[in-house]
Formats: C-alpha cells, sequence, structure tokens
C-alpha cells in the first residue's frame, strides 16, 4: 500500500459550495496535508512545468521538491513549504490545465446522484483510496479514468453537469472524509451480477451501495 497520512489543517477542512477551489494564498501548506488547496497547488505547478507526477491532492516529497523548483525560480525562500508568499506567486503565475476537483465532482454526481450526501461522500472516498493504494493509478485522473472502472465514464454519464453537492462532496473527501472504512470497491446489489464483487469483505453498506475492500 502507497499508503498516505491525512493531516488537515482548520483551513483545509473548510468546505466550499462552488466548482473553484477558494484561494489559497492565505495559508501555509506543508509535507503531510491532504487537501483540495493541495490539488490546487499540483495543478498550477503541473501548467508551469515544476509537477511530473500525478495530481493527489497530497502533499508528499516530490510536491515538495516541485515547491522548491518554483521557489528557486522566482527568486523565494527555498524551503519546499508553500507558505503565503509562494501561494500568492504561484496564484499569479499559473492556471491550471486540469482540474482534478471537477473530475471528482462528476464521478459523485455521475454514481451517486440519487444517494445521500454520505453516500456522494463515500464514492469520492472510493477514489482517494484507490489512489492510495499500490493497486491503481498514482493520480484522482488516473483512477476515475482507468478503464473498465466506473459505468458512468463508461455510458457517458460522467459528463453530466455536476451539482453543488457533488462539489461539496468531492471536498470532503479530499480532506479526508472517508464513511466506507478504507473501502476499494463498491457495488448496487439490486443489479450486480459479479459474484467477484460479491465475495469481497463488506466495509459499510451506504444507501444502495455496498462498498468492500
Amino acid at each position: 500500500m502507497k499508503k498516505m497520512p491525512i493531516l488537515l489543517s482548520a483551513a483545509a477542512c473548510a468546505i466550499g459550495l462552488v466548482s473553484t477551489a477558494p484561494s489559497a494564498s492565505a495559508m501555509s501548506l506543508a509535507k503531510g496535508t491532504q487537501s483540495e488547496h493541495v490539488l490546487d497547488l499540483q495543478e498550477r505547478l503541473d501548467a508551469l512545468g515544476y509537477f511530473d507526477a500525478g495530481v493527489t491532492g497530497y502533499y508528499g516529497m516530490k510536491t515538495a521538491e516541485s515547491v522548491k523548483k518554483f521557489q528557486r525560480a522566482y527568486g523565494l525562500p527555498i524551503d519546499g513549504e508553500a507558505d503565503s508568499k509562494t501561494l500568492g506567486k504561484l496564484e499569479k503565475a499559473a492556471v491550471p490545465k486540469q482540474n482534478a476537483l471537477e473530475q471528482m465532482a462528476r464521478i459523485i454526481y455521475s454514481e451517486a446522484r440519487g444517494e445521500s450526501y454520505q453516500g456522494q461522500v463515500a464514492i469520492g472516498a472510493v477514489v482517494i483510496n484507490r489512489v492510495q493504494s499500490n493497486q491503481f493509478p498514482d493520480s484522482i485522473p488516473g483512477v476515475i479514468h482507468q478503464p473498465g472502472q466506473f459505468s458512468a465514464v463508461r455510458d457517458g454519464q460522467y459528463w453530466l453537469k455536476p451539482n453543488e453537492t457533488a462539489y461539496k462532496a468531492a471536498r470532503a473527501a479530499l480532506n479526508g472524509s472517508d464513511p466506507t472504512g478504507g473501502a476499494l470497491f463498491y457495488y448496487n446489489p439490486d443489479v450486480a451480477t459479479s459474484s467477484w464483487s460479491k465475495s469481497r469483505p463488506k466495509t459499510a453498506v451506504i444507501g444502495n451501495h455496498v462498498f468492500t475492500d
């Protein structure tokens, strides 16, 4: 398992209701943080060519090294921590080329828009759990678009426009909420036919979905 510890700041726990991530320039991000703001940081660094790993929302060694490269290039103190000055410079210097928060909201909405809020957070948590597992791709986009994994991607429902609840659930999952107990898979027992899915140990039952490890 490529398990990543989740340490949350008070600012990172604040959950907005709009599709764009709130400005992070008034806070400081460092190694060990998992949040939507780290996701935005990685995407901006990627847009400038400083970050070549998959976006995960987790501030690990690769993110810290990328921040150092940016700090060196922009004449900032080189410590690998994204303080308010670093974040302010980065926000002015780059617009993200991709938006993994948007992708999280889309997969949540398309897979679970009829579920409770907790049930929607649970789908987002499965995505994050897969990113942290060595069984799946190392990035949020990689997990979501891995061939054959999500029926909503296969049948095109993924491209439906998410609502505010889906964005809220995506942020909650990014900030560490996991009502599934670490699940990597889920299925709807009313429609699932796979004996493999049904044979896996259950971690939670939330609404119409059974979650398994």
